[in-house]
Parts: C-alpha cells; structure tokens; sequence
C-alpha cells in the first residue's frame, strides 16, 4: 500500500520568501531612474515626437517644442482623445513638404 506524504511549508519558510521577495523589489525600485518633472523629446520612425515625462504637456507647449525641433512653420494644430489619451496633432510646413507631428498629452 502506498502512502501519501504531503511536504509542508512551515510557516518561518513563508515568511522568509516574502521578506526575500519584498527585499528584492525594494532593490529593483532604487535600481530603476526615477522620471523628473521634465520632458525628454526623441522622434520615432514616423517623424512622432514620443515625450518620457512626468507631467502632461499642453497644446501651446507641445506646438512650441515641436517648432523648434523641426525648424519649420506651425500651420495648425488641435486635440484628439485617443485611447484615453490626449494626442496634439501638429501640422509643420517645412522645406515645402507638410508633415503631421503627434505629441502625446494628458490622460483622461
């Protein structure tokens, strides 16, 4: 006949796996940067200007850091939500062509 042994964990062994656990996220959370306040613009493939920030970016703002990233003349701009999220549509005429440029603003 065959008997069952069931392996217990004892308590002291849970509570050394989550002090281990909590040690570890701990760790990872002071290894990680923290975002500043401030924005740091980079462009994508598809001329989107993609901002890592930590607040959100107004319309004015966003026509601003766009004009002077590009160099070229704002013809128009507006807001769209977009999954939740605010997204400035930029037009920017420069060396004759007319691109659209896509700045990322608040949640909603």
């Amino acid at each position: 006949m065959t008997s069952f042994v069931a392996i217990r964990l004892r308590p002291h062994h849970t509570w050394r796996m989550r002090q281990a656990l909590a040690i570890m996220l701990l760790a990872a959370a002071a290894i990680l940067p923290l975002q500043a306040d401030a924005y740091e613009p980079r462009f994508d493939a598809g001329s989107t200007l993609v901002l890592a920030q930590g607040n959100c970016m107004s319309l004015s703002q966003a026509i601003e850091s766009v004009r002077r990233r590009t160099g070229g003349q704002v013809l128009s701009a507006e807001t769209r939500v977009q999954g939740g999220r605010e997204v400035h549509h930029i037009k920017v005429l420069k060396d004759g062509k007319v691109r659209t440029h896509k700045v990322n603003g608040c949640r909603r």
